[in-house]
């Protein structure tokens, strides 16, 4: 037995934990991100001086952003390593639990450890803390419960020990891994009791490949053989599981074409002449042409999200099947599927062998080849140097430019604005691991990209990583460039100017609102002006930002400084920004495909009725997909 704080004896816990896949360990808890305050700094900041030798901690500038870092690092990692984020109690922790939706909606693992007001009552109310009238047990600390996968509030010094176990458990788990929370009094912190030498001792946490139960495979098998006309939807899960030589095997061996959502982008690499790249409502011609005609969607570690079935209208066979392989039984049962609960790389094996001696259709198998030359052809020509626009790089030119720059090794960064949509589009996949694409879109949170960069690099320090990030994105939070900057973490950041929202402009358009509120213009009389011509630019110069915050800078006029500046910024010792402005209105085109975003019904606005008039027209693809896989 040792006599600990509560505090002592968790990082004491989290220094020793591990995670074992395939007989190869990781270490569990990488180190611990965090902000001292009054509800934290005499508990866990306390320990984490005290045994800085075990668990590494590391000061960040935003309480999201290094929960941001965590997620990023953990998605590298293939969910098997995390960081701790630590913060006080009251806005430092509510600030964590933006950082703790997106992990949870992209099955991330993140612990978080928020301080928590004393559990004695004694002093209350204490700085920054909710008082709620009917409820003495509330704290701000509650709002993580529909964002945790687990969440506990240590009351009593003796609770840490199940709870900290659970909650590992939970980390290491991939079927119910996302945020877990550990809110910690700061009372409790301080305190000590006797610790068990058992609950010091280091703890593997294996994660077991799954097998499917055999009638599962056995008629997702059968279903696979009586389809014309069979479809590989990947997604994330079949990264994370390690399966992308698996699923690379099985399409050589059976002929059916691969399409990827965000988070599976990548599975299979773009040559492939079965690859057909991006799939729904940012998806290519190829994808969506073959998606639109498929009889059975095979879908391999996806949740289904609006973007990858295009709200419902991207498979339109009327008699269209799905069989869900998944981890989690959740996702596996989505769209009427067939549920084949199990790991990605176990089921394509044994797949494989269950389809011995079968083949897709010739016709079929030909005309995804056809697909994705003709993809390859668009591709070149959506990107191409020819067209520019006032002077001004599109942006597809732009991730043109950082493709070619990553190679096969380096490792994209985004997760919000026009940028996710152009990159899932364009991106020519080349890492046999599926491990160079990384875009946030499960929940497309604002701010994530230079946070989730240095996640990345932290996990792959051997890789390249590019950040691409607009204006809109980094103006939320750029203040994690002094943490890049701190750490030396050598991440190169193309900083886009669209001198406004590009994404939502666009999309206001579209819905007959003009682009109204997102161009960055001076107000007028008050308001933001209805034309936004009308007034003046905002003479911002975020180069000079990112320069004040410590990074270096270089500014791009054009492709070819923009080549020269990312050749350039290669070996550095912390992060390099490259500054380029980028044509706003040149987007890359939408490929036969509709995402569900309502328009005003009535309207004074022509451009608002017209749209609507579209939006019904196209409203009428949408599905639902309830044909059961199991009749």
């Amino acid at each position: 037995m040792s006599r600990l704080t509560v505090a002592q004896a968790l990082v004491r816990f989290l220094a020793v934990q591990e995670t074992e896949r395939d007989g190869a360990r990781e270490r569990l808890i990488a180190g611990c991100y965090g902000i001292f305050g009054h509800g934290n700094v005499a508990g866990l900041g306390q320990a984490l001086h005290q045994y800085h030798d075990l668990l590494p901690y590391l000061p960040a500038r935003n309480e999201q952003a290094m929960v941001h870092i965590a997620a990023g690092y953990a998605r590298q990692k293939n969910r098997l390593g995390t960081f701790a984020c630590t913060t006080s109690v009251g806005p430092g922790a509510t600030n964590m639990v933006t950082g703790a939706a997106l992990a949870t909606v992209n099955r991330l693992p993140v612990l978080l450890l928020p301080g928590d007001t004393f559990a004695t009552r004694t002093p209350h109310p204490v700085l920054q803390m909710l008082e709620v009238p009917h409820d003495a047990t509330v704290s701000v600390n509650d709002c993580f419960r529909p964002v945790s996968r687990f969440f506990e509030r240590i009351e009593r010094a003796e609770q840490l020990i199940p709870a900290a176990l659970e909650a590992m458990r939970v980390l290491s788990d991939p079927a119910e891994t996302g945020a877990v929370t550990l809110a910690m009094p700061e009372d409790v912190q301080a305190e000590a009791f006797e610790v068990p030498d058992e609950f010091l001792e280091p703890r593997v946490w294996t994660i077991y490949r799954q097998p499917p139960a055999p009638d599962a495979l056995k008629r997702a098998a059968e279903l696979i053989r009586g389809a014309k006309r069979p479809l590989i939807v990947a997604g994330g899960g079949l990264i994370y599981s390690e399966a992308t030589a698996a699923l690379r095997a099985f399409v050589d061996a059976t002929g059916v074409p691969v399409c990827e959502t965000q988070a599976g982008r990548g599975a299979l690499v773009s040559e492939h002449p079965l690859s057909l790249g991006a799939v729904g409502a940012t998806g290519t011609s190829a994808a969506n042409r073959l998606a639109r005609d498929a009889d059975l969607v095979i879908g391999i570690g996806t949740r289904w999200s609006d973007f990858t079935t295009a709200s419902k209208s991207a498979f339109q066979d009327p008699g269209v099947r799905f069989v869900n392989v998944n981890v989690t039984a959740f996702d596996a049962g989505k769209q009427a599927g067939l549920p084949v609960v199990g790991d990605a790389r176990v089921v394509l094996e044994q797949l494989l062998g269950a389809l011995e001696g079968w083949r897709a259709e010739v016709g079929w198998e030909r005309r995804a080849a056809s697909e994705s030359e003709l993809w390859d052809q668009e591709l070149r020509r959506v990107t191409s140097l020819d067209g520019d626009h006032a002077g001004l790089p599109t942006q597809a030119q732009i991730i043109k430019e950082i493709n070619d720059a990553a190679g096969e090794t380096g490792v994209i960064v985004c997760a919000a604005g026009s940028a996710p949509g152009d990159l899932h589009k364009l991106w020519v996949a080349r890492d046999p691991a599926g491990k160079g694409y990384h875009v946030e879109y499960g929940y497309s949170c604002m701010g994530y990209e230079i946070p989730g960069g240095v996640g990345v690099k932290l996990a792959a320090p051997e890789r390249e990583v590019y950040v691409l990030v607009g204006d809109g994105s980094y103006l939320m939070l750029p203040g994690e460039l002094v943490t890049a900057v701190a750490q030396r973490v050598p991440i190169v950041i193309v900083l886009v100017d669209n001198h406004g929202y590009a994404s939502i402009g666009a999309l206001s358009r579209s819905v007959g609102s003009s682009g109204f509120g997102t161009l960055y213009r001076f107000s007028e009389n008050g308001s933001v002006p209805v034309d936004p011509a009308s007034t003046e630019v905002l003479p911002l110069d975020l180069a000079a930002n990112a320069e004040s915050l410590g990074a270096r800078v270089i500014r791009a006029a054009g492709v070819a400084e923009l080549r020269d500046a990312l050749a350039g910024a290669r070996g550095a010792d912390g992060p390099v920004v490259v500054y380029i402005e980028a044509d706003r209105y040149a987007g890359v085109p939408g490929y036969e495909t509709w995402w569900d975003v309502p328009v005003a019904e009535v309207s004074e606005e022509d451009a608002v009725r017209s749209a609507r008039a579209g939006y019904e027209r196209d409203h009428e693809h949408q599905r639902r997909y309830l044909r059961s896989a199991n009749d």
